[in-house]
């Protein structure tokens, strides 16, 4: 496993973050917990040291189980987990946002949750524009100061948004944010090139990147014009799929089957080695159900593609840029 520094902090994590939403199982009501904790333990005994989480995540269950794997393993675990989302179906006024009274009152809960008493990587999940930035920004720097967070960071944040942040905190003398994390991969680049990318070159930040194999179409088990297999998400809303599996995806699923056979690497392993390549990412988010679905993604930390590879996937994948009109 590599280590690398989470942007300018002087933190070191793991180039692989283990994602613990458990989608396909904790949303479950007869979830299998065992099964989440034996992949948390095998995703450290492979070296990963970067664990996300959120309260949002079956609303509580997610961080209880981390916490509870992570008993004895505390000090040597660099924890994120984030706050915005609503915490229980049919939230009151104040179980969603960034106000001073959510934050405050959701760190104490995840705290107790995570049986820590400190949280190294705070997340705003999403933007709340109901919510003046410097009201978000002022209860996160108490946190910080507070000692109750190490370092404080943005989930979903256009680069304007992140812009704002990072200038109000220097116009207040707080802590700004050190990470961003955002959707990223072959099939979605809008959403960090060019602009946000950028931000976090010119600024120093840390980038941690999740759904890298876009909720397993780049793994190479669908196709373009096909039904999508029965035991997938995607099978529950052909439609959606369809949107998504277009041609252009097929396309840049075939050039990575035929790079991955030069380095006897999957599809997944070589969207997942191209994510590695790019210099402005610190951490790519796996957010596996299965032992086995973990260890196909550490499978990519060996994949080292050439210059002419890396351009071929670049060239698939790239998306269009409208020009500005005038």
């Amino acid at each position: 496993m590599d280590y690398i520094n989470l942007g300018k902090a002087g933190v070191k994590v793991s180039r692989i973050c283990l994602g613990t939403a458990f989608r396909a199982n904790l949303f479950k009501p007869d979830f299998d917990e065992a099964a989440c904790e034996r992949v948390i333990e095998h995703a450290i005994a492979q070296g990963i040291n970067f664990i996300d989480t959120a309260n949002f995540y079956s609303y509580g269950r997610s961080e209880s189980i981390v916490g509870k794997v992570l008993r004895g393993k505390r000090d040597d675990i660099i924890l994120a987990t984030k706050v915005r989302s609503p915490v229980k179906d049919q939230p009151g006024p104040n179980d969603t946002g960034l106000s001073r009274f959510h934050i405050l009152r959701e760190v104490e809960r995840s705290l107790k949750r995570l049986q820590t008493d400190h949280i190294d990587l705070y997340l705003a999940h999403h933007f709340d524009d109901s919510t003046p930035i410097d009201e978000t920004l002022r209860a996160m720097d108490d946190l910080v100061r507070s000692g109750k967070v190490r370092y404080i960071g943005c989930c979903n944040f256009t680069a304007w948004h992140l812009c704002e942040a990072l200038w109000r905190s220097e116009v207040l003398n707080l802590n700004g944010f050190a990470c961003v994390q955002n959707q990223y991969s072959l099939l979605n680049r809008h959403e960090v090139e060019p602009d946000l990318a950028e931000v976090c070159r010119k600024y120093g930040m840390g980038m941690m990147t999740y759904s890298p194999l876009a909720i397993g179409l780049l793994s190479g088990q669908f196709r373009h014009g096909e039904t999508p297999p029965a035991a997938t998400p995607w099978a529950k809303n052909p439609t959606h799929y369809a949107r998504h599996m277009t041609a252009q995806a097929q396309t840049i699923v075939d050039a990575a089957r035929d790079i991955g056979a030069a380095h006897h690497k999957t599809p997944g392993q070589v969207a997942v080695a191209w994510l590695l390549d790019h210099s402005e990412v610190t951490s790519i988010i796996t957010g596996p159900d299965t032992i086995e679905q973990l260890d196909d993604v550490l499978g990519a930390l060996d994949c080292k593609l050439s210059r002419d590879e890396r351009t071929h996937l670049d060239e698939v994948s790239q998306f269009q840029v409208l020009p500005r009109i005038s």
